[in-house]
């Protein structure tokens, strides 16, 4: 492929870059099998919360069965709460041994000895709910699944943090409707207006570098650049940049993404001091993969009044189809306070916004603000999440509440962590990992690679001679391996992203060798005098 073609397709987003590599890598058909390790989508997933969720389906169904049992056209009824729980304890004893069943029994168990819950509310909204024959009410989120889900928030999210007061949750379709929303709410209430700066951490989820310099948002960007060599930390002085009183916001992955680090307690502390010396500092977390972290703790936990939690529960549960996500704000922000302090003219023109489903709008949170605007605000009582998503949420929510050894964790954990070992010994090196490590996805840095197995001398050729782009093509049309490049994401070196999540240990030992093989093809080339390069 001639370089101005490599350049104009580097200028993509790493996801449509990802589509051509996959039409190169797929050109020999069934000559050779494609494996694409660019997608983050896992090839695991967690199946008690799903067996429950279907006998839970199952019980609400005959509870629908039940109301208008004279009609013999198939039409059920909205099952009343009274009774509910008897009547589960019936259908328990009846099924108990189908899998799913006893997971239900423990969960209800949890939600009255653990949580104070009252059965019989906790099992009509989810009997409601799976059927789906009500509006979301709340249109935030049902009342039992936000105390669910905030428990379990609060456990991966803050751990044993001190964490004073509660915060409020709006469940989303996802972690990308959840930036779609918080972009839209924090413009639409003038926290962040056309020409602002905000920070970013780097690398980053690339949507987090292209929204803002849309036409909507007209956003500055300044990069923090986390550092390799500091095991992809961020330095002092990149925090640091955070002083500047004209960045209004900072907007992080956390544990990274493609780095796949957590921040370590060094730099939560600082920032906590930043936070400090900065109160009107709005900070956005997208802590995604946290729960594939050792003693993960969340920004939100450390500076809750000024952060704005983003979570789904997509990767964690292998739930990338069900489209679950929450955003979490504490219950005294930053945001409402902020809103609160807006010039006269801009507060009269956001409660002429809201005026329409509510008598003080001046009083709505910065978190309903969200809810109304996901719907244009005319359509607020239609707002929110599906129901059945809902209920799936609280399932996977107390399954992990109930474990309280962390072995789906450390089993999920175990996974990546092996997938990743094999990779790094068939491609002949040491494993790069610390403490702060995740391995959901890993960077292959060519540079770092290249010095490691060959010396500087031959990355210093390899740098000047060949386009990065050029190693992710040959990847795919001679060996069907298809990685996303680093660039995409922000990163300052040369890369490819691999996720450890979506293969198999045989395809990664093959990814492993196959990346070794490319990279000694180009040593020998530099061996042999290539273009701009010397023999050794």
């Amino acid at each position: 492929m001639k370089s101005k073609e490599l350049d104009a397709l580097a200028k993509l987003s790493p996801f449509e870059f990802k589509d051509t590599l996959i039409e190169l890598a797929q050109e020999n058909g069934a000559q050779r099998s494609m494996l694409n390790a660019g997608r983050g989508n896992p090839n695991f997933l967690a199946l008690e919360p799903r067996h429950g969720f279907f006998q839970l389906g199952l019980f609400a169904l005959s509870e629908a069965e039940r109301q208008f049992t004279y009609m013999p056209e198939g039409v059920g009824g909205i099952p009343p709460g009274k009774g509910v729980e008897a009547r589960w304890q019936d259908f328990a004893r009846e099924n108990q041994h189908a899998p799913g069943v006893k997971f239900l029994e423990k969960s209800i168990s949890y939600v009255r000895d653990q949580m104070g819950l009252v059965v019989e509310d906790f099992l009509t909204e989810m009997v409601h709910g799976i059927l789906g024959c009500n509006y979301p009410v709340p249109d935030r989120m049902l009342r039992n699944t936000e105390k669910i889900s905030a428990k379990y928030l609060r456990r991966e999210m803050v751990g044993r943090h001190p964490f004073v007061g509660n915060f409020d949750l709006f469940a989303v379709e996802g972690g990308t409707a959840a930036m779609t929303y918080l972009f839209n709410t924090l413009k639409t209430n003038h926290l962040l207006q056309a020409g602002d700066s905000i920070a970013l951490g780097m690398p980053i989820f690339t949507p987090y570098i292209e929204i803002p310099e849309l036409a909507d948002y007209q956003l500055h960007e300044v990069n923090l650049n986390a550092d390799p060599d500091l095991g992809w930390q961020y330095s002092k002085k990149e925090l640091d940049k955070l002083l500047d009183p004209k960045i209004k916001a900072f907007f992080l992955v956390n544990p990274s993404n493609p780095p796949s680090v957590k921040l370590d307690d060094a730099s939560l502390e600082h920032l906590a001091g930043i936070v400090k010396k900065r109160p009107d500092l709005i900070i956005l977390t997208d802590d995604v993969y946290g729960t594939f972290a050792d003693d993960f703790r969340s920004l939100f936990a450390i500076a809750p009044y000024n952060t704005i939690l983003v979570y789904s529960y997509s990767k964690y549960f292998g739930a990338t189809g069900w489209r679950l996500g929450a955003i979490a704000t504490h219950e005294k922000n930053v945001f409402d306070d902020k809103i609160a302090k807006l010039p006269k003219a801009q507060r009269e023109g956001l409660n002429a916004r809201y005026s329409s489903i509510t008598t003080e709008p001046e009083k709505l949170k910065f978190i309903d603000r969200l809810v109304a605007d996901s719907r244009a605000v005319a359509l607020n009582h239609t707002a929110g999440l599906s129901t059945p998503q809902q209920v799936q949420m609280a399932l996977f929510s107390l399954f992990c509440l109930m474990d309280e050894p962390d072995a789906y964790k450390h089993a999920v954990k175990r996974i990546i962590r092996r997938r990743k070992a094999v990779m790094y010994r068939a491609a002949g090196i040491s494993e790069e990992t610390g403490p702060t490590a995740v391995d959901y996805y890993n960077i292959l840095d060519l540079e770092v690679l290249g010095t490691k197995i060959y010396g500087k001398a031959f990355v210093d050729w390899f740098m000047k001679n060949i386009d990065p782009s050029e190693v992710l093509f040959r990847l795919a049309k001679e060996s069907g391996v298809v990685l996303l490049p680093g660039r995409g994401f922000g990163t300052l070196h040369p890369s490819g992203r691999v996720s450890l999540a979506n293969l198999n240990e045989p395809d990664y030992i093959q990814i492993g060798a196959t990346v070794r093989k490319l990279m000694d093809e180009y040593n020998e080339r530099f061996l042999a005098g290539g273009k701009g390069g010397k023999k050794k």
